[in-house]
């Protein structure tokens, strides 16, 4: 006879599948594969949580919504761009830091604007509300207002959190990784911003992702066009983040959503449209410094006469050819105070990412088309975090290191290019059997010297396996031994590659190695 719960269980668990099974078969409902999806994924789930027919609780094993496993192929991908961007970061002289994956709510709350809304809560551990981080620029100026830091150049690296509904074929998680580059600090105008540009573009070009290009733009020109065009101040924020959705939608889009959800007049959304669709470089600044509307507006002559000031910087860095000065560029985020940009790929011949076509990606997205990195300054953000409102300058950029590793992964599988996921030099092997003793002694030389050598775990491997394997993992070198091998005093070093063998005498074997891969 079955106990209470279980008769109680099987009766929910068919009742919801005939009440599911009544809604997709009424002539009222019209359902999509995904809605049809959808209810499945609830019945097994809940399947799941009443446990299967023998009482045991039936786990799903698959990773949490927006988040993915990585392979090693992916990781050695991923690693190689690590050490690009990183290697960029030093030789501009930056020190690294490292933050807590969470912080007090209030220390979050308020500095994201609309975007608020995806900060990751979590339940009461220990008497504090804490959130998950959602970028690594608020923990920065937390960081420097608690120690009192008032100069540095840092760089951080780290996982951050956001609660939305990401398109994961497009690089975009619930979790993922931001690579951050900023300078803290009262300085002459405009060199430090200059230099955050001169990275993106060190960074893009190294990477070799393809055709680039920088947007640039002002938060103090955005609101002075603004006020020019009769935006009340209160909209400021929310009229700049639907501008913000110009890149993914289009200006009657962004229009209608100004005028009907917004309450912007007609009138005053037209003119925000003559402003935004307006691109060039020091030019266009000089240009707009001589309009009618925008030379009345104090906060939009300042911010045009440090784009100036700004490319002339970017001459001098030799990066002009991949920066525009973008009137239609916002970037939503609340705390930008002045100089704002964002890198974007203009390349439409790369590969599709994974599922694109399935999902309905437009062509330009599947040809990987979209913001690699963006950034600016936040001079009050410290402020906000000072007990006595003391303010630090600060300029920086983010690179959105997803979507190269989305771009870079679907360039190797296109390419065909084989990704090697460890970097050992030798292999030592041998070649008869009862040699294992003298197989550790060796590789346990190799490993005192520094080089990166493996060894099969098996007492008596067959050589040829032990060969294929070096063929499989890329190793370039074999150290072979034998028993002539060992009376000699010698190793006999295989080129895996050409399949070529030398004897190399063992005093000499270890700098023979280096020589070799130094060389590779």
């Amino acid at each position: 006879m079955l106990a209470l719960p279980c008769v109680r269980a099987c009766f929910l668990l068919g009742a919801s599948r005939a009440a599911t099974r009544a809604r997709l078969l009424h002539p009222a409902t019209v359902m999509t594969v995904a809605q049809i999806d959808e209810e499945v994924a609830k019945l097994l789930q809940l399947k799941a949580q009443l446990g299967g027919e023998d009482g045991k609780h039936q786990f799903v094993l698959k990773t949490p919504k927006g988040t993915r496993d990585y392979n090693p192929k992916q990781m050695a991908i991923r690693e190689k761009v690590f050490n690009t961007i990183i290697s960029c970061f030093k030789r501009h002289g930056a020190e690294t830091i490292d933050t807590p994956v969470f912080e007090l709510k209030e220390t979050l709350t308020g500095k994201y604007g609309e975007d608020s809304k995806l900060i990751y809560d979590l339940k009461d551990q220990g008497g504090e509300l804490l959130s998950l981080r959602y970028d690594l620029t608020v923990p920065f100026a937390r960081y420097l207002a608690m120690n009192k830091i008032t100069n540095i150049k840092r760089y951080h690296i780290a996982k951050v959190y956001r609660r939305d509904n990401p398109a994961m074929t497009r690089g975009r998680y619930r979790e993922f990784y931001q690579c951050d580059f900023d300078i803290a600090g009262q300085y002459d105008a405009m060199i430090p911003d200059a230099e955050c540009l001169k990275i993106v573009h060190e960074i893009l070009s190294e990477l070799q992702l393809g055709e680039f290009c920088i947007k640039v733009n002002d938060r103090r020109i955005l609101d002075g066009m603004f006020a020019v065009c009769g935006v009340p101040d209160e909209k400021f924020r929310t009229i700049c983040s639907t501008v913000d959705k110009l890149d993914k939608m289009s200006w009657e889009d962004v229009k209608k959503e100004m005028v009907n959800e917004k309450g912007l007049s007609e009138e005053a959304a037209d003119q925000i449209g003559e402003y935004v669709s307006m691109r060039g470089g020091m030019d266009l600044a000089e240009r707009l410094l001589q309009d009618q509307k925008m030379c009345q507006n104090k906060q939009a002559c300042a911010g045009l006469s440090d784009i100036k000031l700004l490319f002339s910087y970017l001459q001098l860095f030799q990066v002009t050819d991949k920066v525009v000065f973008d009137l239609s560029l916002a970037r939503g985020l609340d705390y930008y105070t002045g100089v704002i940009y964002e890198a974007v790929l203009t390349q439409a011949g790369l590969p599709p990412l994974a599922n694109d076509s399935q999902n309905g990606a437009s062509s330009e997205e599947s040809a990987g088309v979209g913001s690699v990195a963006g950034g600016g300054r936040y001079d009050g953000l410290v402020g906000m975090f000072d007990p006595k409102g003391r303010k630090v300058p600060c300029v920086g950029v983010s690179i959105g290191i997803e979507r190269i590793f989305s771009i870079m992964e679907q360039k190797a599988e296109a390419s065909a290019e084989k990704v090697r996921t460890t970097e050992v030099q030798v292999m030592v092997a041998s070649a008869q059997k009862n040699l294992l003793e003298e197989r550790l002694r060796l590789v346990t030389e190799l490993w005192s010297a520094g080089i990166k050598a493996e060894v099969m775990y098996k007492k008596n491997p067959k050589l040829l396996s032990q060969l294929q394997h070096c063929e499989e993992g890329g190793v370039p070198l074999v150290a072979i031994l034998g028993e002539q091998e060992l009376k000699d005093g010698v190793v006999k070093l295989r080129v895996v590659s050409t399949r070529e063998e030398v004897d190399i005498s063992r005093a000499d074997l270890i700098a023979e190695i280096k020589r070799r891969t130094s060389e590779a």
